[in-house]
């Protein structure tokens, strides 16, 4: 499947509805860096389709009855921008990111950063680590993958060792949907007691949710989704596509009761690989980054 090549500066929702800095309670990060692509490439155009796409979103909320871009949406500039051939290193990418969320907390802003490829969670969750290094918080991963081996293809920032990144911090997690793992990450799970949800788990067992709810154990929880954690009948673009996964209202009522019961500090959404002739995807994605925002406000008193 082709890959789109997108460059929108479009901000999330459009422009008759976006608001400045300074008043926005929510600000969006794109993040369209891609260098350890395994399968299907394209995720460094994910950021712009998923802004693209947001442009067709309705502002009304049928769920909350309200229009929640009322809250204030700002859309930053895009870094470690690796399209149209341009060279970042990782460490390059981890270090603009992790400066420039720092910036978003310093000034109150809930972060929604997108990607772009999963290993950039590394860098937000370093810096909420360093936002808040005597308060604990859970990292609440949506994937199909582990992503828990300590290197892959001679790199430690590959995005198939992103969580591995996050455990070495310190922080609990808790993961959703996983659905492919190595031995490696077998081991690691057994050895470490990580509580994972696995999908044939959410797929037969209706306590899943719960069992999951109960894993969290910190007041505050930063949300990371690997969108092939979805159903890839309902995102087929993404770069490494998995059978099963979470379909749309039981991925919906499960973040509401995240949000619902605790804090939820800053989140992403990652890894939209856009396929050419079709939209679902990074519609799906941005329906999905407004849905955040939603419980946020909800859970705010916004």
């Amino acid at each position: 499947m082709p890959v789109q090549t997108l460059t929108s500066s479009l901000p999330f929702l459009g422009p008759d509805v976006a608001s400045d800095y300074d008043r926005a309670r929510v600000v969006i990060l794109p993040i369209p860096f891609e260098a350890t692509t395994t399968y299907r490439r394209g995720c460094e155009q994910g950021p712009a389709a998923i802004l693209d796409a947001s442009q067709q979103v309705e502002y009304y909320d049928d769920e909350h009855d309200r229009e929640m871009w009322e809250v204030g949406i700002y859309t930053a500039e895009a870094i470690a921008d690796t399209r149209n051939g341009r060279k970042v290193s990782s460490e390059a990418m981890l270090q603009a990111t992790q400066e420039t969320v720092a910036k978003l907390i310093a000034d109150g802003k809930f972060a929604i950063a997108l990607g772009g490829e999963h290993s950039i969670t590394a860098g937000v969750i370093a810096a909420y680590r360093q936002a808040y290094p005597n308060q604990p918080f859970t990292v609440v991963q949506i994937d199909a993958h582990g992503d828990l081996r300590h290197e892959y293809e001679g790199s430690i920032h590959n995005h198939a060792c992103v969580m591995k990144r996050v455990v070495d911090m310190g922080l609990p997690t808790v993961q959703i949907g996983i659905r492919s793992i190595c031995r490696e990450e077998a081991d690691l799970i057994r050895d470490k007691q990580l509580t994972v949800i696995r999908a044939r788990e959410i797929a037969l067992q209706p306590n899943w949710m719960e069992r999951a709810l109960a894993g969290i154990q910190t007041e505050k929880v930063f949300l990371t989704i690997d969108l092939d954690g979805i159903d890839p009948t309902l995102m087929p673009g993404v770069g490494t596509p998995e059978p099963g996964g979470l379909h749309w209202f039981a991925l919906l009522t499960f973040l509401q009761q995240v949000f619902e019961q605790h804090e939820v500090i800053g989140a992403d959404v990652m890894e939209l690989a856009p396929i050419t002739d079709s939209v679902v995807s990074e519609f799906t994605a941005a329906k999905l980054v407004y849905k955040l925002i939603g419980y946020q406000a909800l859970a705010k008193g916004w």
